[in-house]
């Protein structure tokens, strides 16, 4: 029996919006397919063939690969072209099946262009789904009774998304996960819902076998999960002692990451010889994540004199060590106001950031902004595409929809007006997700 994973396709901002290329001057960051897939595919049996396809370089409509079975994973902003791929194979007479965080927060919406859903974690009932697939007796719905014990999984299958690699595409980097579950409430976030409050630490062996798979195919790592930097369940020992092992095997085996994704108040509160052990890891970036916490929100939102300074500090401090800052600014907060598009622009200027990125604020399906927003009846989009961090589709709380949406356009052509000398910057400095 062949499976067949599909990582089904969805905008990206200058997708939504065409004129971010003629403002940016700076590379697109397409960024790998998430790990789900090369997660679970590990866990498939191995009389079972399996192959994968990316449908945002390969789109899978045109020419349908043939198999048994085929699964699909995806988020918020890939259901509207998971749904007509799975309509499209569902017609041939095939099973398809789904999994991922938005068939795990929405079942109901999914159900109907799906023979079988898996909610939450794919890997402890995978192996089930798929010798019920076999005998022909798929069930409506997977899910298992508790969270999978991360020690007892095999390596992810990142060949199969080397192996799908070609001239059209081949990414600098891809995840490496250390981690899942998260003990932090922000509004924005279905992780918390979706792997759970309680971190979860895979053991440094996992870790260590994915990175030398992808450090054996000349590939860079980004380091995605914010938690590494917090005191809760070990995680900060834990990962000075990743950074460790990191450094002592640099040179030899040629590791090179990325980024390190964190945020402003984890970095307030590491010590120096913290930013020096990440330097010499040969992590160059921080990608800070903004608008989910209470600096960043206090700073733009409000214009807190208090919190523009710690955020400023925070800068400093990153630049000081030798790492950049790449901030992402998240406007639509209830706080925001017409006034927090200059009060980041004269912070960008301030604080000498070369890159950034924009983001509209998204009520995912999940999140406690989501429930918000329903209670509230402020949605007013429901087409999946446009929940991709580019498009406004709810009512903001201090401005109109109209002028959100033009705010965001503003704060990408405002800041990058200033920076076109970006055009002639090295590759891996200029390039940003947009």
């Amino acid at each position: 029996m062949k499976i067949l994973f599909i990582y089904p396709a969805f905008e990206r901002h200058a997708q939504s919006h065409p004129e971010l290329l003629d403002c940016v001057p700076c590379n697109e960051y397409i960024g790998s397919p998430s790990l789900g897939i090369a997660a679970v595919a590990a866990c498939t049996p191995s009389e079972f063939e399996v192959a994968f396809v990316d449908d945002r370089i390969h789109p899978i409509m045109e020419d349908l690969p043939e198999a048994d079975l085929y699964a699909l994973s995806f988020f918020t902003p890939a259901a509207t072209r998971a749904f007509e791929i799975a309509d499209r194979i569902r017609s041939t007479g095939k099973p398809v099946v789904a999994g991922g965080i938005f068939p795990s927060m929405m079942p109901a919406e999914c159900s109907s262009h799906f023979d079988s859903l898996v909610i939450g974690e794919g890997e402890p009932v995978w192996e089930r789904l798929c010798r019920d697939a076999l005998a022909g007796e798929l069930r409506p719905v997977y899910q298992a009774e508790t969270p999978v014990d991360l020690a007892a999984l095999p390596l992810p299958r990142v060949d199969l998304y080397l192996d799908a690699e070609d001239e059209s595409f081949a990414p600098d980097d891809y995840p490496l996960q250390t981690s899942r579950g998260c003990p932090f409430a922000c509004d924005t976030c279905v992780l918390p819902k979706y792997m759970g409050k309680k971190i979860r630490h895979f053991p440094e062996e996992y870790v260590l076998g994915t990175l030398k798979r992808f450090t054996a195919a000349g590939k860079r790592c980004s380091l995605t999960e914010d938690t590494a930097l917090i005191f809760a369940s070990g995680a900060r020992r834990r990962f000075r002692k990743l950074l460790d092992t990191v450094v002592s095997r640099r040179e030899a085996e040629n590791i090179r990451f990325s980024y390190l994704g964190t945020s402003i108040p984890l970095l307030l509160n590491v010590e120096d010889d913290i930013f020096d052990q990440i330097r010499r890891a040969g992590v160059s970036r921080f990608y800070l994540v903004g608008g989910f916490d209470p600096i960043t929100r206090r700073a733009f939102g409000q214009g807190d004199t208090e919190a523009i300074a710690k955020a400023a500090t925070c800068v400093k401090r990153c630049q000081d060590h030798g790492i950049e800052p790449y901030l992402s600014f998240l406007v639509g907060n209830e706080d925001d106001d017409d006034g927090t598009f200059d009060r980041m622009l004269r912070f960008a200027d301030d604080a000498k950031l070369n890159i950034a990125e924009f983001a509209v604020a998204t009520p995912y399906p999940g999140t406690p902004m989501w429930s918000k927003m329903i209670a509230e009846e402020r949605i007013i989009d429901h087409s999946w595409k446009h929940y991709n961090d580019s498009n406004v589709v709810f009512r903001p709380a201090k401005m109109t929809a109209e002028r959100l949406q033009q705010g965001y356009l503003y704060l990408w052509r405002e800041f990058y007006g200033t920076r076109q000398h970006l055009r002639q910057a090295d590759r891996e400095l200029n390039t940003v997700q947009f």
